[in-house]
């Protein structure tokens, strides 16, 4: 089975959500912030922090420019807040060696530091408008029912993925790149994990995975992401302390958030470990380059 581009791209001019960073006067730059935003975060948490992004460092140099306290305060809540600093640390080099211009070819993107094959793909082709397969969770996961009639996308396998993504792609970059981002608003906003709504999907008479009659996903379980009384959880609620404050704190601040001694301390070491943390000469505490004795 195969997936009719002009359909799926008709669709997507009409229904896609109207997103910032989808828009036709969105820099590269914007396109690139919004893609790390994007990472293991929804729609609805990043659109408000990215406008501020935005605002505040419209191009790659302003962003470099900034202390990494600074950049970490405006990601806030965002969640996974090294991506904040690496992102820093890419915009820094598009600063000094592209000339402030996020580069369009996927291999200097990959060059760049934090930037995967998924964001390298993504920023090609809905900055740059190529023709690139782009392939996330909802892309494997309309590919997987649409094209092999499966109930969803296995564990992943990059090059099959990949080469899944490809054969369904037109020729014309253009049309190419709406496909690929038509994919993903199908998977994100109809053809969705749980509860898919088939009766509004576009491709629904040439589904393979509706014409099997929609059998059951039987492959290995997805792990489930807990959050609660994580690492995760512990190391946000450490960097919030500091985020609340503009100078550097006692261990004590930041003892009385988490009661297990053991899990606060590792997490605030592996805070230390990852840069996202800094203890100034007499034993404080305070975001990264913030202040220095």
């Amino acid at each position: 089975m195969t997936i009719d581009a002009t359909v799926l791209t008709d669709w997507f001019a009409e229904k896609a959500r109207d997103l910032p960073w989808r828009g036709p006067d969105c820099s590269a730059w914007g396109v690139l912030v919004s893609e790390i935003m994007l990472q293991q975060t929804p729609v609805a948490r990043v659109e408000p922090s990215w406008h501020e992004w935005m605002a505040r460092w419209p191009v790659p140099s302003a962003l470099a420019a900034a202390t990494p306290a600074d950049v970490l305060r405006a990601w806030g809540k965002l969640g996974y807040p090294r991506r904040a600093l690496r992102l820093r640390d890419a915009a820094a080099v598009i600063a000094a060696e592209h000339g402030d211009v996020v580069p369009s070819d996927v291999d200097t993107l990959l060059a760049l530091p934090g930037i995967g094959a998924y964001t390298a793909r993504a920023v090609a082709a809905f900055a740059y408008r190529r023709r690139c397969p782009v392939v996330d969770t909802n892309v494997r996961r309309v590919i997987a029912r649409a094209v092999h009639g499966a109930g969803d996308a296995g564990p992943a396998s990059n090059t099959r993925d990949m080469a899944d993504a490809e054969k369904l792609l037109p020729a014309d970059h253009e049309h190419a790149a709406r496909m690929s981002a038509a994919l993903m608003e199908l998977g994100a906003i109809v053809c969705t994990a749980r509860n898919p709504r088939c009766a509004d999907c576009p491709v629904f008479d040439a589904c393979a995975w509706q014409r099997n009659g929609r059998p059951a996903y039987a492959g290995p379980a997805k792990p489930v992401q807990k959050f609660a009384g994580t690492d995760r959880q512990v190391r946000g609620l450490l960097l919030d302390v500091l985020r609340d404050t503009s100078v550097p704190v006692p261990k004590t601040r930041l003892d009385v958030v988490w009661s297990d001694a053991g899990q606060r301390d590792r997490c605030l070491d592996s805070l230390l470990v990852d840069g996202l943390v800094e203890q100034t000469t007499d034993g404080l505490f305070a975001l990264p380059g913030e202040h220095r004795h």
